[in-house]
């Protein structure tokens, strides 16, 4: 029964991107700062130049987001604020951030409606998604012409790609002897950005949605820091009174 206990609780912490990214996936370091509003900001903008046209973030408002980043209703409404509801009106700045596509649209598109991603970082991971997003590659027998090493047959495509330019993957062999290694992304055609750029827009992109799978982290760390003080401060307080309060029964 012990040892059920123990393997249940392994369980239980053993990240959710450890089963999501598959067995031997070498993920590299997101390196995110939660704390760093710019870079919150900037993932923000990323996010919905390149991504929202697809992907929901539906658990989420517009206003919320503007609140914890810091950004103005004003600039959320003249910047961010395009989409329209069923009926073709406007949505306010107080709704949740639904990508106009529809199911059936992204479905006939993709082969399958592209994901909310509101809490992919918590199912996947900071590092795989970093990963992900600095990983696709040129694929002529795919439906969309790119693939992924992070996703294997992937049915998105490469929406970053004018930033980053174009990689091919070089095949090692089995034993990972051939081109000097293992598989290797070798950009053969450069986008707008240099690589060390586009790596920090990647970062950037992960930062926002590792925030947005869950908006109060950082509050709630630093609320866990000042409750165990507290609790310490109550220990000490409290041995004392019991040292004071039992001097005299013994």
């Amino acid at each position: 029964m012990k040892k059920l206990i123990t393997l249940g609780l392994i369980l239980l912490a053993a990240p959710v991107s450890l089963f999501a990214s598959g067995a031997g996936l070498h993920l590299d370091k997101a390196d995110i700062d939660l704390s760093n509003t710019a870079s919150l900001q900037r993932g923000f903008k990323y996010f919905t130049n390149y991504c929202y046209g697809c992907h929901s973030i539906g658990l989420t408002r517009y206003s919320r987001i503007g609140e914890d980043l810091g950004i103005p209703k004003e600039v959320l409404k003249s910047e961010v604020v395009f989409a329209r509801d069923e009926k073709g009106e406007p949505v306010k700045v107080g709704s949740y951030m639904k990508t106009a596509m529809s199911k059936s649209y992204g479905d006939e598109a993709f082969g399958k409606a592209p994901p909310d991603l509101s809490v992919t970082a918590r199912a996947r991971g900071a590092d795989w998604i970093y990963t992900y997003l600095r990983s696709f590659y040129l694929d002529p027998s795919r439906p969309l012409g790119v693939n992924n090493t992070a996703f294997d047959n992937v049915g998105m495509p490469h929406v970053l790609w004018e930033l980053q330019g174009w990689q091919i993957l070089k095949k090692g062999d089995e034993h990972g002897e051939a081109h000097g290694g293992a598989d290797e992304l070798v950009l053969v055609s450069p986008g707008t950005v240099p690589p060390v750029q586009y790596d920090q827009i990647v970062r950037d992109i992960t930062n926002f949605l590792t925030y947005l799978a869950e908006p109060v982290r950082e509050k709630r760390l630093q609320t866990g820091v000042f409750v165990m003080l507290f609790l310490f401060i109550f220990f000490v307080a409290a041995y004392f009174l019991k040292k004071e309060y039992w001097k005299d029964v013994h």
